[in-house]
Formats: structure tokens, sequence, C-alpha cells
């Protein structure tokens, strides 16, 4: 697990994402949660930002809580991601630098439940995550994961 009172020594990258959400919850967030589950797994952090030196800091979330139930509710609306494969405990609020952020930790999904994907198109809504970007799949790199899961059966 991140080591969140050394922040600032941490880079986004293939298995970190750095998110304000000082507006409410990011839209963007589900393209990562996507991602990395397709990928390797990861940790979003909520209510960390990215100086220009690439460095991340805390800023301070007034109701993380409520960012915590926006999530849980989206998440588990099959309307919007079709798969959850996260427990309670990978959702946390944390402290950095005195400062409450929320810690997701996603892991990389089973084969047999891949792709992860958001939306009702599976072929629109399927990311994997390269550096520091989240990617959408092509119709072939999905077909490869159905296919995947299927001799998982």
């Amino acid at each position: 697990m991140l080591d969140l009172n050394k922040l600032e020594k941490y880079r986004e990258d293939n298995r970190i994402e750095a998110k304000e959400a000082v507006g409410g919850l990011p839209h963007s967030i589900w393209e990562t949660y996507s991602a990395f589950a397709n990928t390797l797994g990861g940790v979003i952090l909520l209510g960390v930002a990215e100086a220009e030196d690439k460095s991340l800091y805390s800023i301070d979330l007034d109701v993380p809580e409520k960012l915590i139930t926006e999530f849980w509710d989206i998440i588990n609306n099959p309307e919007y991601v079709n798969v959850n494969i996260l427990s309670d405990d990978d959702v946390q609020i944390r402290r950095a630098d005195g400062k409450r952020v929320v810690v997701i930790k996603i892991p990389k999904a089973e084969e047999k439940d891949k792709p992860i994907y958001i939306g009702k198109d599976i072929f629109h809504g399927t990311y994997i995550r390269c550096g520091e970007g989240d990617y959408r799949c092509t119709p072939e790199q999905v077909r490869e994961m159905i296919d995947k899961s299927k001799e998982v059966y």
C-alpha cells in the first residue's frame, strides 16, 4: 500500500491515478476503474492533485464520505458498470499531510470476470492502462479478453 505520508515521492503511472475530485466524483474514474481491472490493478486517489513537476500532493476534500457513497451507488449499478470486483476494504478514507483523501484499491480482475467495462457497450466501454493513461480497447483486444474468460470455464 502507498505511504501517504510520502505522497510527494509518487507519480502517476500504470498503477497510480490521482484525481482532485473537489467538485464531486469525476466521470473519468470509471475509465480508470475499467483500465486498472483489465490490466494490473492499481490505486485511485481522490483528493490528490499533480504538481507541475508531476509530484503528487493532497488537497482537502470537504465530504469524502459523500464521494464514497456515490462511488458505491454507481459501481453497483449494472446499467453503468458491468461487474463490481471491489470489497468494502478496497475503499477507505485515509490521511495524507493531515488532509483526508479517498483511496480506492482496484485489484486485477480474474480472467473469468474480464472484460470489466462501463456502460452497455462492451466494445466501447472497455479500457486498459498504459503508462499513466487509460485507453479504450480495440475490438480485437475485447474479443481476446472474452475468449480468455471462456477458457476459464
